[in-house]
């Protein structure tokens, strides 16, 4: 296999994701259109009465999912995250809402944890409002995990990926909500496919995010990597250059031993998909599927409608991934039933274009600017967040440093960004006087909520919450005090721990919250900064000395021994932010 050096226009990362889905509305908008004023996409064809909806969604990067797979006989809807990052849980509502024709609604994603988390949170407020939701997550991945065992709940921190099997799990969903079946059916078919379906992929180059100089990631040259992930998690093992042919045994290899037991009536038929992950030529891609083909049926396998393409990018990494899905009657009659996507169509035919029964969403927030700047009237919790703003932006490449390590370095530029959104939300939301905790913690209700929809992805979500949490325990006190505070972290230590489902010596944000919240409790009849100070300093402490952890919770689990010697970014961050509110109180 050979690669090329990436290259294309220059990309405004603030604005990427809005300029990109705006330009796909607009060229394919005989099929889909935004959303009103979300980061989502819906087919042309939605909602329709009495119909299903199918709603998938992920971060922007890998096209043609999520976005580009939306339209009569697949999905009916995808909410779309910024580069590498989930949408957050309000962006996931509107998209679901504007896609509901009242059947209910089906959720269907790659297995991340912020992905989890935020289409978790769309889903509790959709049936919340009398929504009947049901999720089936991808696990395809047989790189990222030991197999599922029946029976047993999904981990979303230690149980496999979803990666190019979202779309055969998508299209199988798709089939089955066009031809009019209930929620309980389309879901148990999404699930089906899942547990037939199996990846493994290959990178031989890293990708570079809209922006950036520099790659996330490389893969040395001269070298293949088996089994990376599409976010840049590190793959099994590193091998030399492979040829084409070498390539293809070795994808199939690593898919045989591990395809499930065929399904009744299964005579050998399995769905094909060889997916270039962005920058693979697909002239290359046929070479490679030469092999696999010859492979596959010299172990008794017949491919059915095999697929050569791009469905599941990385944006421009360098590779390939096979995934294959075991076939019954049932499931060979949804995959093969038409389509009409932007960037798939089987046997297209006419679509009746409906009009949306859903009234708009309101109008978020504006983006913010590159700064924010507070003015010397701040209250509080604003002047507070605002000293966090500033003290992690000056720390934004170093915190992205570190979470390259465990895949995508997003986590300076997401912090910061939902940092920006939490300081306008506070200001706005903090009409009382400096004296009121009540003042103060409606500023961090609202700034949580206005955090986690702007930065996204896990962290964003568990920010979001820490700071709505403590927001909640401040609106009932009546003066602020250390106990007062303590009891805070006690609060936002429980939510954290029971969205995220991590405990202290994870490796996450928890192993410098606690020291925190022990420290407040110990100093609870002293003065606020004071007591503030020392705490902060204790998270400081915990916070480097995760280096000697391994992470057990989030996508750096999967990392095991390769994720020791290096601090976590969200329990950095958040250390960080801890000592810029000390600062703050020791004025």
């Amino acid at each position: 296999m050979t690669t090329t050096p990436a290259a294309g226009p220059g990309h405004d990362p603030g604005t990427f994701r809005e300029d990109w889905l705006e330009g796909l509305a607009d060229a394919y908008a005989r099929t889909v259109r935004r959303v009103p004023d979300t980061f989502g996409v819906v087919g042309r064809h939605a909602p329709r009465p009495g119909k299903v909806a199918v709603v998938i969604g992920g971060g922007s990067g890998h096209y043609p999912a999520f976005a580009g797979l939306v339209g009569p006989g697949l999905a009916d809807a995808a909410a779309v995250g910024d580069v590498f990052a989930s949408p957050s849980a309000e962006q996931v509502y509107r998209t679901a809402r504007a896609a509901d024709g009242g059947a209910g609604v089906l959720f269907s994603y790659g297995n991340y944890a912020g992905d989890v988390m935020h289409f978790g949170l769309a889903a509790r407020r959709l049936a919340a409002e009398g929504t009947d939701v049901r999720t089936v997550l991808v696990t395809d991945d047989v790189a990222s995990g030991p197999p599922p065992v029946a029976g047993q709940e999904v981990d979303p921190s230690r149980d496999r990926r979803g990666v190019a099997g979202d779309f055969f799990v998508f299209k199988v969903a798709g089939a089955a909500a066009e031809r009019g079946d209930d929620l309980t059916a389309v879901a148990r078919a999404a699930e089906h496919a899942n547990a037939m379906t199996r990846t493994f992929g290959a990178a031989f180059a890293g990708c570079t995010l809209p922006g950036a100089g520099e790659p996330l990631f490389t893969v040395d040259a001269g070298t293949t990597e088996l089994g990376m992930g599409i976010h840049g998690e590190p793959g099994l093992r590193t091998t030399r250059h492979l040829t084409a042919a070498e390539l293809a045994d070795a994808l199939v290899d690593n898919l045989l031993q591990e395809l499930p037991e065929p399904p009744a009536g299964n005579d050998g038929r399995v769905a094909v998909l060889l997916n270039g992950l962005g920058r693979t030529k697909y002239e290359e891609m046929f070479v490679v599927y030469r092999q696999v083909n010859r492979r596959l049926r010299a172990a008794g396998l017949r491919p059915h409608r095999p697929e050569v393409g791009e469905f599941v990018t990385s944006f421009d990494m360098a590779g390939v991934s096979l995934s294959v899905m075991l076939l019954d009657d049932e499931l060979a009659a949804l995959y093969d039933a038409p389509c009409d996507t932007p960037a798939f169509r089987s046997l297209p035919g006419e679509h009746t274009e409906a009009a949306d029964l859903r009234p708009s969403a309101p109008a978020p927030a504006a983006a913010p600017s590159a700064a924010t700047d507070a003015p010397a009237t701040d209250l509080p919790a604003t002047a507070a967040l605002q000293a966090a703003l500033d003290l992690i932006a000056a720390h934004e490449d170093e915190l992205g440093r570190l979470d390259a390590v465990a895949g995508d370095g997003d986590h300076g530029i997401g912090i910061v960004r939902g940092l920006r959104a939490a300081v306008r939300a506070a200001r706005a939301a903090e009409p009382g006087p400096s004296a009121d905790p009540r003042s103060a913690g409606a500023a961090l209700l609202a700034a949580g909520l206005a955090l986690a929809d702007a930065s996204g992805g896990a962290s964003g979500a568990l920010y979001g919450t820490l700071l709505a949490e403590t927001g909640a325990v401040l609106t009932r006190a009546d003066g602020y005090s250390t106990a007062l505070f303590a009891d805070a972290a006690d609060a936002a230590q429980r939510a954290v721990s029971q969205l995220g489902g991590a405990r202290v010596g994870d490796k996450t944000m928890l192993d410098a919250l606690d020291p925190f919240r022990a420290e407040l409790h110990a100093r609870a009849g002293e003065p606020l900064p004071g007591a503030w100070k020392a705490a902060a300093q204790s998270a400081t402490r915990a916070a480097a000395a995760t280096a000697d952890l391994t992470p057990s919770r989030g996508r750096a689990a999967r990392m095991g021994p390769l994720g020791h010697g290096h601090p976590d970014p969200g329990a950095t961050s958040l250390a960080l932010l801890l000592t810029a509110t000390a600062d703050h109180l020791d004025r």
